[in-house]
């Protein structure tokens, strides 16, 4: 196992990498796109899904590439790393996060921080987004059980469809929906409907590890 420090900066690089591909994407997509929003929406999924499956590949064996403060609580909760360990994965991811917004700001000339002005709020908003990170969990808890090596290309699938399939396009990440809450570009959210749908992020992770532990008939340990 690769020290803390080496698996921090693993997850460093590779959630600022994911926001910059996120925000970048969203924003060449909107700028090319003449207007057609399912065009944007299809350039930011495709991007989104690609950079996924690479940086998992990447990163996985270093720090497991979680870049989501809600897989790497899941792992706690499975006994699969202290809470102290937790602790700076997710202070990490969340700075990380919000560097990546601004590297995609940089790259397209745009103020390093710019608050969002996109509402993202309602009951089918919220509920898109239990959905989203309770299929994202359990695509990654299951895989990691019984294929961990299908664990790059099922997670990086999945959130290409989930795009799609959900009202809010699938943030399923607290440190993604804290980032994006500092672009008012495409892919941004108001900060005011950002603890909401953390909260129901939170619900929805909750649910996919009690659903998975069920499966599998194992039980939490929390360190």
């Amino acid at each position: 196992m690769p020290a803390l420090s080496k698996q921090l900066a693993a997850e460093f690089v590779g959630t600022a990498l994911l926001l910059a591909t996120v925000v970048g994407s969203g924003i060449m997509g909107e700028r090319l796109a003449g207007g057609n929003v399912a065009i944007a929406l299809l350039a930011n999924a495709i991007a989104t899904g690609a950079i996924l499956y690479t940086l998992i590949n990447t990163f996985g064996a270093v720090s497991g590439a979680h870049f989501n403060p809600l897989v790497t609580l899941s792992q706690v909760a499975l006994g699969k790393l202290t809470l102290g360990s937790a602790g700076a994965f997710i202070v990490t991811q969340i700075i990380a996060a919000l560097i990546g917004v601004a590297i995609a700001h940089a790259m397209f000339e745009l103020p390093l921080v710019l608050p969002s002005h996109h509402a993202r709020t309602g009951i089918s908003q919220l509920f898109s987004e239990g959905i989203a990170t309770f299929g994202l969990l359990l695509v990654i808890l299951n895989c990691q059980r019984h294929k961990p090596e299908t664990i790059p290309a099922a997670v990086a699938l999945y959130i290409t469809a989930a795009y799609w399939f959900t009202a809010s396009t699938s943030f399923a990440n607290p440190a993604v929906t804290i980032a994006r809450s500092m672009t008012d570009t495409f892919s941004g959210i108001r900060p005011a409907d950002v603890w909401s749908f953390i909260v129901a992020q939170c619900i929805g992770a909750g649910l996919a590890v009690l659903f998975s532990r069920w499966l599998s008939g194992q039980r939490s340990a929390i360190s």
